[in-house]
């Protein structure tokens, strides 16, 4: 398979359903939608809406089911980002090559397009329209799965543990609770969501569980190694900021060699916890080393 193809294939696929799924600009309150829409189309990987319908399919499930919950995932992740760039959060200026929510529409607009986005999210995955050929119990499974990764015991408490580590100087395991919570637990959700939509017996959806584990923990690494050596202009934003800042980050308690060689382990860890899933997992084994190898 070529992963170019398929990345651009599968975003196209996603923004087609995110713009079906998202108000219109012109519905009122119209400036609250743009902000949304602003935000959400402003580029991106899509990289967790894709790791879920990369994960159905390697159990044999289909896109058409899995795409509403792959688009709230999105929407969940930009409201995170549109909050994490806010000045009481990082005070980013841009993101994605393109200035920040509330650079462009004030602070009280982008936390508010944050907060629709959330509840949107929700409104899609609860949806019975969008959901009605999924079996109930498996639509509350999804609802309960991304829920749990998106709040206090997921991302929003990595969140928070990592701004109160700002600045201090903490050991290991309070490092991982942060990079798991923060940025895994969603990418972790992505996965078991999709094996959930696609259908997955328990040895699948423990296989794709410890893919998504490895696999979230490795993106955050890379994350931290590109805020050392990135470049502005690839990523589309400023770079450095993490040190700046007083991150806890892996090149901050480790040395950049060795968060490498953790980030290589992980996507190692990954790819090898596939092997029950033979041919059809083979995306997501692409997938694994675009996370660790990509330079945007």
């Amino acid at each position: 398979m070529d992963l170019e193809t398929y990345l651009r294939e599968g975003r196209m696929q996603v923004d087609q359903a995110l713009d079906t799924f998202l108000p219109a600009e012109g519905l009122l309150p119209s400036s609250l939608h743009r902000a949304m829409r602003y935000s959400v189309f402003a580029g991106g990987k899509r990289i967790r809406p894709l790791l879920l319908l990369a994960a159905c399919e390697a159990v044999g499930g289909g896109r058409d089911d899995a795409l509403p919950a792959a688009c709230a995932l999105e929407m969940i992740h930009t409201y995170s980002l549109i909050h994490d760039d806010l000045p009481a959060m990082d005070n980013d200026d841009f993101r994605r090559g393109r200035p920040t929510s509330h650079k462009v529409f004030g602070e009280a607009i982008a936390v508010l397009a944050g907060d629709a986005l959330l509840t949107e999210a929700f409104i899609l995955l609860s949806s019975p329209v969008g959901n009605r050929r999924l079996p109930p119990a498996v639509g509350r499974d999804v609802i309960q799965i991304i829920g749990r990764a998106a709040g206090s015991l997921g991302m929003v408490g990595g969140q928070v543990v990592d701004m109160e580590s700002e600045g201090q100087t903490i050991d290991f395991p309070t490092l991982e609770y942060i990079h798991t919570h923060k940025t895994g637990a969603l990418i972790l959700a992505s996965i078991q969501a999709g094996a959930r939509l696609g259908g997955a017996d328990e040895p699948a959806y423990a296989a794709l569980s410890e893919y998504g584990a490895a696999a979230g923990l490795a993106f955050q690494i890379a994350d931290d190694i590109l805020d050392v050596v990135g470049e502005r202009e690839s990523l589309g934003k400023g770079v450095g900021g993490d040190q700046s800042r007083g991150k806890a980050t892996y090149p901050a308690l480790l040395g950049l060699q060795d968060a490498r060689g953790r980030a290589i382990e992980l996507r190692d860890r990954a790819v090898a916890a596939l092997a029950p899933l033979g041919g059809a997992a083979e995306p997501l084994r692409r997938i694994a080393h675009y996370i660790v190898d990509r330079s945007s």
